[in-house]
């Protein structure tokens, strides 16, 4: 397990995670299945546009509140790969 804070995962983004973006795509994924991706307060409202607009958005939690459910994909993706 690494100490380093979690970073936003829109593209390009250093700045500190602060809330969790846990979705699915029900096309793909069972319908308890939950990815995540990690958003600063900044890119909050954009990401979870994105995720919305397409069906795939299920909850928005604050970081320090979130438990990983059973069938994620086992913690917030950490690698600032969002290309939106």
């Amino acid at each position: 397990m690494s100490d380093e804070t979690p970073v936003c995962s829109a593209k390009g983004c250093r700045s500190d995670a602060v809330w969790v973006l846990a979705w699915n795509n029900p096309k793909i994924h069972t319908p308890e299945r939950r990815k995540t991706w990690l958003a600063c307060e900044e890119h909050r409202e954009h990401l979870s546009q994105f995720l919305g607009v397409r069906g795939f958005l299920k909850d928005v939690i604050l970081l320090t509140e979130w438990e990983s459910p059973e069938g994620s994909t086992g913690g917030p993706a950490r690698d600032g790969s969002h290309q939106g």
